[in-house]
């Protein structure tokens, strides 16, 4: 896959490129309603000889945009969604740099210098795709705007379980925990990628030593609490328990840093510095402040084997 980086203004033009048939769309996390998006560009691609692309924006446009001072964070940070469209055998990817100046382009202005100039010969997006000043551009108008340079197709809503699959209710998921709702709706599993740092050591002092990952702020995290994992390291994917949260048992969680830390079942080698993808499968309970050292060492134990129970279940179905 061809990956280009366009600021504005841009100086390619039609010449520079093939006929595309182009996904349009911010694309974060791309689940499953993006991959309908995306495979329907190939397909069009494929029925008429021409070569697949997927547009992106980097920053979000909340972060050029909005008023709040909070950084966003994303399901899938652009290097994340980009090995992401890359598996889906997209043959060029346009990361446009969402700036202050491309967010003043007209409609008919966006359409022409970044569809038109880069030889779109067939746009797709979903039925709720915005572009230029104000959003003001929509699904309705890019027909009127292609001005018969290319031809749009309209992907409808997606549905799962009666709810539409949408980055913001994966978000919602994430934050409320509800991993494996956010897993469906993907049509994979949530990920996160992070490097191992040196922490406390407490976990090896009871028997479970325990991997402190420290995250890109970047990445939404999942609600506290402790969660069946898995973590591809040193080439393997381990099974684990991670714990986000504060450890409340060591620490008055007022004022103290969110950790993520992953005991990995049978798997002693030393990993700092390592970089890390944690793969989050489902929620078993809540962080809890334990009295003493001995129960909080049974508890571990105990989500120890729900790991190995939930492990073990999966590979029966499969």
């Amino acid at each position: 896959m061809k990956v280009i980086r366009l600021d504005y203004p841009h100086s390619y033009t039609s010449s520079d490129f093939p006929p595309l048939v182009m996904a349009l769309g911010f694309f974060d996390g791309v689940h499953l309603g993006h991959q309908k998006v995306i495979n329907q560009a190939k397909e069009m691609a494929s029925l008429h000889n021409q070569k697949s692309a997927v547009m992106t924006f980097d920053p979000h446009p909340s972060v050029v945009l909005g008023k709040s001072q909070e950084r966003v964070q994303y399901i899938t940070p652009v290097e994340d969604k980009i090995k992401l469209i890359e598996d889906l055998n997209v043959e060029y990817l346009f990361i446009v740099h969402f700036t202050k100046e491309f967010s003043q382009l007209l409609p008919e202005e966006f359409v022409k210098n970044y569809l038109v100039h880069l030889h779109v010969k067939h746009a797709v997006a979903g039925f709720d795709f915005t572009y230029g000043k104000f959003g003001k551009g929509n699904m309705t108008t890019l027909p009127i705007h292609s001005e018969g340079f290319f031809d749009v197709t309209v992907v409808p809503k997606l549905e799962k379980n009666n709810q539409k699959i949408s980055s913001t209710s994966i978000r919602q998921s994430i934050q409320t925990g509800e991993i494996v709702k956010a897993n469906q709706l993907l049509g994979r599993y949530f990920t996160t990628k992070g490097t191992v740092i040196h922490g406390k050591k407490r976990g090896r002092t009871i028997g479970y030593p325990t991997a402190n990952i420290s995250t890109d702020r970047d990445y939404f995290l999942p609600q506290i609490g402790i969660y069946i994992v898995k973590v591809f390291v040193n080439n393997i994917w381990k099974q684990g328990v991670c714990s986000v949260g504060y450890n409340p048992t060591f620490h008055n969680p007022e004022g103290k840093q969110l950790s993520l830390e992953v005991y990995l079942l049978d798997f002693e080698q030393e990993i700092y510095g390592e970089l890390v993808t944690i793969e989050w499968h489902k929620r078993i309970r809540d962080e809890k402040k334990f009295n003493g050292i001995e129960q909080l060492k049974a508890e571990i134990q105990n989500d120890v084997e729900k790991t190995k129970e939930y492990f073990s279940s999966l590979n029966e179905e499969t």
